[in-house]
């Protein structure tokens, strides 16, 4: 009776992840020159995350307008750039950038509107390092990062900045390149561990991975064989199709509207809790989970286009991240599975948490696929 009230509170609590957005992240994009002292480039920042630093919604409606946005300048950017700060190096001398704001765009991603600051700044020195030492953010939001491409001479560097790792240099001779590997690797992980459509999906396809459709009912599995193969096709084929599209869109072969991907991922999780109440139409779960990771692989994509990394630039970033995603569901298989497997003769698990569960996060996709599709009548 404890475990069935247990699982039934965890079900209940679900509905929180309806309200959930994508995390939190700026976009820092840096050009150094090796015939110049001077660094320029752009900030990206949500206008969300702007209206919690600052304030930017001035009369309180709930939007924000141009208006606003050019009224609030001024406080905008005295607070954003103190958050950050850039130091050059060259040999042994280092020398801070003072960074200007020279100019204000508005600018869509795929989780709504950014505010785009243009910088300059004269360091002093031509540099062939760069410090970087951002803090943005982070004492209302801990979850907050800041990607970082920084160019010298057009050559790329891309990272991940939280609030754990604030700070990285950066070198002309690309010796920092492999911090992108590390770097985009905790991005990974953080995407996957944060993207509640993500997860649900994930787990609704684990749901029943522990048990076995017999005599119109969801029945124990007794082989910890047969329910570590089953998991292990899952997870396979929705590894195998998301990083093949992630590739794609990441280098740009593929290019879909974001509320047409994000409208998309709500209808797989949907699809996949619906199959733990219809099982009979859907019998070879890795095969759903193939087919829909080619479109979670596109969401994926999504942090590093929004980056603006492009060709070989986008190698180590690319593996670094598509490593952690993949660490992040590995955390996420390993803490649900060996749970679940304890719990499969369980009533609660099988009569309660499953159908009860999958019904849940039907609603919640729901939501989802209204609030993303919407987006076509604005």
């Amino acid at each position: 009776m404890r475990v069935q009230r247990a699982l039934l509170l965890i079900t209940l609590l679900l509905p929180a992840l309806a309200f959930a957005h994508k995390a939190s992240d700026s976009y820092l994009t840096l050009q150094a020159h090796s015939d110049s002292h001077r660094i320029s480039g752009q900030w990206d920042i949500a206008l969300r995350d702007l209206e919690i630093a600052v304030g930017v919604d001035v009369n309180q409606d709930g939007a924000i307008t141009w208006g606003e946005l050019k009224q609030r300048r001024p406080a905008l950017v005295q607070h954003v750039l103190s958050r950050l700060t850039v130091t050059a190096e060259h040999g042994t001398l280092q020398q801070v950038c003072p960074l200007k704001d020279t100019g204000l765009q508005v600018d869509n991603h795929v989780d709504g509107a950014y505010a785009v600051f243009t910088l300059a700044g004269d360091c002093g020195i031509t540099p062939d390092a760069v410090n970087i030492d951002y803090r943005f953010l982070f004492n209302h939001d801990a979850g907050h990062q800041g990607l970082v491409d920084m160019r010298f001479d057009g050559q790329s560097q891309g990272v991940a900045l939280s609030s754990a790792h604030r700070t990285q240099t950066l070198s002309a001779d690309g010796a920092g390149g492999f911090a992108a590997l590390f770097t985009f690797f905790r991005q990974g992980v953080h995407h996957i561990l944060v993207g509640y459509d993500h997860i649900l999906f994930l787990l609704t396809l684990l749901f029943p991975a522990v048990l076995v459709w017999r005599a119109g009912g969801w029945q124990p599995e007794d082989s910890i064989r047969v329910a570590l193969i089953e998991t292990l096709g899952i997870v396979t084929a929705f590894t195998i199709t998301h990083s093949f599209t992630l590739a794609l869109a990441a280098l740009g072969v593929v290019n879909l509207p974001s509320w047409l991907v994000e409208s998309g991922i709500a209808l797989t999780v949907a699809i996949g809790a619906a199959s733990n109440l219809m099982p009979t139409i859907f019998p070879k779960r890795w095969i759903m989970a193939m087919v829909f990771g080619l479109i979670h692989g596109l969401a994926f994509a999504s942090v590093l286009a929004d980056l603006g990394l492009g060709g070989t630039d986008l190698v180590l970033p690319l593996l670094g991240f598509n490593l952690g995603v993949e660490a992040g569901q590995a955390i996420i298989v390993l803490v649900f599975v060996p749970t679940a497997y304890l719990l499969r003769y369980t009533r609660g698990y099988r009569k309660v948490f499953v159908p009860f569960g999958s019904l849940v996060i039907i609603a919640i996709a729901a939501v989802w696929f209204v609030e993303r599709i919407s987006v076509l009548w604005y």
